[in-house]
């Protein structure tokens, strides 16, 4: 069961940087191994922001496609992600925004099991190096907005 987290400090706004989290449709064009997305629902209320959205990752032939419930608290500044189908078993992670003088520290975390349990050895072994390079993708988009 692949678990990590990242803590990442970002020259720009707090809500810039939620904002660019939610713009899940733009992920394939910076992410690594994120091949598509696609939002299939998004509703704005007054303390929330509730989006399901699917994400397909890999490098083809070998892709996988998994549609996430992906939840913002407005009041807390916090995004948690689970899985609601596809190759995984469950899927659980967090952003959290803490806004500092002149930049905003972002704290990711993620805890994940693949259905396929020799992915899920593969994975476990590397994880936090493709997580390190998902963080490293999404700082170096952040800090050209």
């Amino acid at each position: 069961m692949p678990k990590a987290s990242v803590t990442r400090f970002i020259e720009r706004d707090k809500k810039t940087l939620i904002d660019f989290v939610l713009d899940i449709e733009k992920y394939p064009e910076f992410i690594p191994f994120c091949i598509d997305s696609k939002v299939y629902k998004k509703k704005e209320e007054r303390d929330s922001i509730n989006i399901i959205a699917d994400l397909t990752i890999g490098k083809k032939p070998f892709t996988d496609t998994y549609k996430s419930d992906v939840k913002y608290d407005k009041k807390n500044d916090h995004i948690h992600v689970t899985n609601i189908d596809g190759p995984l078993n469950y899927l659980e992670n967090n952003w959290r925004f803490v806004e500092k003088d002149n930049f905003t520290e972002v704290h990711f975390d993620v805890d994940f099991e693949i259905k396929n349990k020799f992915l899920n050895i593969i994975m476990a072994k590397s994880f936090q190096f493709g997580l390190n390079k998902i963080a490293d993708a999404f700082q170096k988009r952040a800090e050209s907005l």
